[in-house]
């Protein structure tokens, strides 16, 4: 009998010193649930955000410190990225099982200019990103130079509105694909 009291109270013990502890998360979550609300509500601007991914291989240029430029117009999200060079050549919002397929609309590349502390410079690919919601996870795939498709997992979040004090050292030049035409156009003038 006292060996079945004593169980009872160390389990009502247990359970007493959970429950506190538990209640604090809860109310965690309601905070982090209504900030997140907030933050959909942004008004047009451009805005610093942090970029978040899943990995160590891709992610923005260290110029940018993980940050990337958001453009809010009429409501919907753009998220503009420096990467660490050319070697990623297209993006698509999704999963990479989809982006191989014939109708897939792959993000291009623009040519950005990152000016790194030191004051050196180097040209690498930016890509323009469109953005469902902040603070919730989204697909995006990546392709690099060898061809090979590679799923991500990334979010946005913790908008700040864009200032001198704040503004990214990217010069973002037009598209990649852009300029491929305008240099075929060129060819053709003149032939």
């Amino acid at each position: 009998m006292k060996r079945s009291l004593a169980i009872l109270v160390s389990a009502l013990s247990i359970s007493a010193m959970t429950v506190p502890m538990t209640l604090p998360v809860w109310a965690e979550a309601a905070d982090t649930k209504e900030e997140a609300s907030d933050t959909q509500d942004l008004e047009d601007g451009v805005y610093i955000v942090d970029f978040n991914t899943d990995s160590s291989m891709f992610h923005t240029n260290e110029a940018c410190e993980g940050k990337g430029q958001l453009t809010v117009e009429d409501g919907k999200m753009t998220l503009h990225i420096s990467l660490v060079s050319k070697n990623i050549v297209n993006l698509f919002p999704g999963l990479a099982e989809d982006a191989q397929k014939d109708d897939a609309e792959l993000l291009q590349p623009t040519t950005d200019t990152v000016t790194y502390k030191d004051g050196l410079s180097d040209e690498v690919y930016g890509f323009d990103v469109p953005v469902e919601a902040l603070d919730q996870d989204f697909d995006l795939a990546i392709i690099g130079t060898k061809g090979k498709w590679y799923d991500h997992i990334v979010s946005v979040s913790n908008p700040e509105e864009m200032n001198d004090d704040n503004k990214l050292p990217v010069e973002v030049a037009e598209d990649e694909a852009e300029d491929t035409e305008n240099a075929a156009e060129d060819t053709e003038d003149a032939e």
